[in-house]
C-alpha cells in the first residue's frame, strides 16, 4: 500500500510527518513511502536522504495525482480544503486534527467517505504510548518554550556568585503540569532556575516535587478529568483560583502557561490584572495561545507588552513551538505515525479496525461517520446513539 507525504501547507510549519530514518520500518510492514519533493527540507531531511532509504519523490506538480491515489496521506497539520478534495474516496488521513477547531474539515472529510484519525483524540493508554504524538510534540514545546525563555529574559537564569557581588536566580513559575509543563520545569532548573508550579490536578504534584520544582497548594479542590487530563473549572472556581495565584505570578520574573482541555477553548489562567501586577522586565509565555490563549490578551505568534508594577510586562503568545526544534521533533512524530501505522497494517494493508479502542478512540472520522462527540457537537450533528446510551 502506498504511503503519500505532502509538505506541509501552514505558514510557519517545519516539521515533516515522516524522516528517512523510519523509512525501513514502513518497508517491513510491507508500505511503500512517496513524500513531496522538499517537504523535509526545513526539518533537515534532504530529498537524497529519503531516496538514499527507499522512499520515491514526488514532484509538486504531482501532488494532485498522489493524493488521488495513496491509500493514506499522511500530515503533521490538517491537510488543507484543497488536498482533502484530492485524497481519494475511501482513503485514511492520519494527523493533528482537532475535533472542535477543524470542523470544517472533518466534515469535508467525512463527504468523500475517509477515516481521519488524529493524534488530538488518541486514547492515553499504556499500548497506545508509542503512539502518542501529543506527548512527544509537547516535550519539544516545553523545552523550547524555557529557551525562548531565558533569551528574552533581561537576567540570568542561575544564582552566580561574583567578586561583583551576588546575582539572584530568576523565578520561574508553571502553569500546568502535563507534559510540557513538567519538560519546561525540568529545562529551567537545569539553566539554574527557582522553580515553583501549579495544576489542577492533586495527582501532579508528587510529579512537579520529582522535577525539582515547588508545588503550590493553593487550598483548591482538584480538578481531576478522563485520561489524564483536566477538566473545565466553572467561572467561581476559575476566579478563586486567580485570585490566589495573583501574588505568585507578581514574585515571579517568568510564568509559563501550558494548560489544555482536549478539543476545547484554553482555561484563562491570567487576567490583565494578574499580569500587570508582575515587576519590570518579566515574561509571560502562553503556550495555549493558539488555541484561544490562558493569558488575556496574547495573540499567536505575538508579542503583547503591558504595563507592570513599575515598568512593563511582556507576554509571548506561542505559535508552531514544537516545529522550532523541527528535527527531532519530526524524527518523534515520526516515529508516532509508524506504530499507528504498524498497529493497523496486516499483510501490507492498512486496515483500520474500530473494534480496536486505539482505532475507535482517534477515528474522527471513520468511513466517512463523524465519530466524534465533540466534532458532532461542533458541527451541530445528532449525538450517535452510543454517546446517549
Amino acid at each position: 500500500m502506498k504511503i503519500f507525504v505532502p509538505a506541509e501547507q501552514r505558514e510557519g510549519e517545519r516539521r515533516v510527518a515522516i524522516t528517512p530514518d523510519s523509512i525501513a520500518k514502513l518497508s517491513k510492514i510491507g508500505l511503500e513511502l512517496v513524500i513531496e519533493q522538499g517537504a523535509g527540507a526545513k526539518a533537515g531531511y534532504s530529498d537524497e536522504a529519503y531516496k538514499s532509504q527507499g522512499a520515491q519523490i514526488a514532484a509538486t506538480s504531482d501532488v494532485a495525482n498522489n493524493l488521488a491515489s495513496a491509500d493514506v496521506v499522511v500530515s503533521v497539520r490538517p491537510l488543507s480544503n484543497e488536498h482533502v478534495s484530492k485524497v481519494k474516496n475511501a482513503g485514511i488521513t492520519i494527523s493533528f486534527l482537532s475535533p472542535v477547531f477543524d470542523a470544517p474539515t472533518i466534515s469535508l472529510l467525512a463527504d468523500k467517505n475517509i477515516t481521519a484519525l488524529s493524534f488530538d483524540v488518541l486514547p492515553r493508554i499504556s499500548r497506545a504510548q508509542s503512539m502518542d504524538a501529543l506527548t512527544s510534540q509537547a516535550l519539544c514545546a516545553g523545552y523550547r518554550t524555557v529557551l525562548i525563555a531565558a533569551e528574552r529574559l533581561p537576567k540570568f537564569f542561575p544564582m552566580l556568585m561574583t567578586a561583583a557581588g551576588t546575582i539572584p536566580p530568576a523565578r520561574v513559575l508553571v502553569l500546568g503540569a502535563g507534559v510540557a509543563g513538567l519538560q519546561a520545569m525540568a529545562t529551567a532548573r537545569r539553566l539554574g532556575a527557582v522553580v515553583s508550579a501549579y495544576d489542577v490536578r492533586a495527582s501532579s504534584a508528587d510529579e512537579v516535587k520529582s522535577m525539582g520544582a515547588t508545588f503550590l497548594d493553593l487550598g483548591l479542590d482538584a480538578l481531576e478529568g478522563a485520561g489524564g487530563y483536566a477538566r473545565e473549572m466553572g467561572e467561581d472556581r476559575a476566579k478563586a483560583q486567580q485570585d490566589a495565584l495573583k501574588p505568585f505570578i507578581a514574585d515571579s520574573d517568568v510564568v509559563i502557561t501550558t494548560a489544555a482541555v482536549p478539543g476545547r477553548k484554553a482555561p484563562l489562567l491570567v487576567t490583565q490584572d494578574m499580569a500587570a501586577a508582575m515587576k519590570d522586565g518579566a515574561l509571560i509565555i502562553d503556550m495555549a495561545a493558539e488555541t484561544g490563549g490562558n493569558v488575556a490578551g496574547s495573540i499567536p505568534g505575538e508579542d503583547v507588552t503591558i504595563a507592570g508594577q513599575d515598568g512593563t510586562v511582556t507576554i509571548i503568545g506561542c505559535r508552531d513551538v514544537a516545529s522550532q526544534l523541527s528535527t527531532h521533533a519530526s524524527r518523534l512524530y515520526s516515529q508516532n505515525v509508524v506504530s499507528l501505522l504498524t498497529l493497523m497494517t496486516a499483510e501490507g494493508s492498512v486496515i483500520p479496525d474500530d473494534a480496536d479502542e486505539v482505532v475507535a478512540g482517534s477515528a474522527i472520522v471513520y468511513k466517512g461517520e463523524i465519530r466524534n462527540a465533540m466534532s458532532r457537537e461542533a458541527l451541530s450533528l445528532p449525538a450517535l446513539v452510543s454517546e446517549e446510551a
